[in-house]
């Protein structure tokens, strides 16, 4: 099962956290991983945890809130490998405040990267898929994109954004053998909140992480490697006749608050 040999599949912003536990997990199930990422230190940490277990993948330095970028990148996955089976729109931006302490260019940039990046590499490798008749696209949203959060005012309208885009794109493309799903995580421990904790909570690390814990009914934070999981199945064909879905992944808060 969940078995992605000669899968070739494109996973944005990999290089960390939720994006790189996707990124090595498609690989260890045979997948060959296009890492799309800024970071190209970054990229370059997940492209030899891949290599060293013996998978494939390689990198390609891309801005998913440049149109232009992505579809340079795509163009260059479609000259290598001929086609693109999965897209995963992982790549995204945080950002705390309410709608009257954010101001304008914060609200600007988590749009530019957590909206219109998700689009751009929509657009581009749709055009591809379609020509194909076929395609797996997973996109990462967020129990925010179904529930009010304190203080999430712009990074909620992204992730809303995300989950109806998804609902979008898989009525729209049902019938030209693309599945479009998205993921919707509660808090998972990654570097990014450890840092987040660090700066702006000094001295009180402990607490606060106890405290970002046990909001998740499970007691607990996610770990990467369970988000890895759900995309492994939502991306492979275990998952054929999933499409239109928003799984949540949140230690029971969706049910259980």
């Amino acid at each position: 099962m969940f078995n992605l040999k000669d899968k070739i599949a494109i996973v944005t912003g990999a290089g960390s956290g939720i994006g790189k536990s996707i990124a090595t997990t498609l690989a260890k199930n045979g997948a060959t991983v296009v890492i799309f990422e800024r970071n190209s230190e970054a990229g370059q940490e997940t492209l030899n945890e891949i290599q060293t277990n013996g998978g494939e993948a390689i990198i390609m330095a891309c801005d998913v809130s440049s149109k232009e970028n992505v579809q340079s990148s795509v163009d260059q996955v479609i000259a290598s490998y001929k086609k693109i089976d999965i897209l995963v729109n992982n790549a995204g931006i945080a950002h705390v405040g309410n709608v009257l302490n954010t101001n304008e260019e914060d609200f600007d940039k988590v749009y530019q990267v957590n909206v219109k990046g998700v689009f751009n590499c929509l657009q581009s490798v749709i055009t591809e898929m379609e020509k194909q008749n076929n395609g797996v696209i997973l996109n990462l949203a967020s129990i925010a994109s179904k529930i009010g959060i304190a203080d999430r005012f712009a990074y909620s309208m992204s992730k809303g954004a995300v989950h109806t885009m998804t609902l979008s794109v898989a009525k729209d493309f049902v019938q030209k053998g693309i599945r479009c799903n998205c993921i919707c995580p509660a808090r998972v421990h990654t570097p990014f909140v450890d840092g987040f904790i660090s700066k702006n909570y000094p001295g009180k690390e402990k607490e606060v992480f106890q405290t970002l814990s046990e909001y998740q009914p499970i007691g607990r934070m996610g770990k990467p490697d369970e988000i890895g999981a759900l995309a492994l199945y939502l991306c492979s064909d275990e998952a054929s006749f999933v499409t239109g879905s928003a799984y949540d992944i949140d230690g029971g808060v969706m049910s259980l608050i």
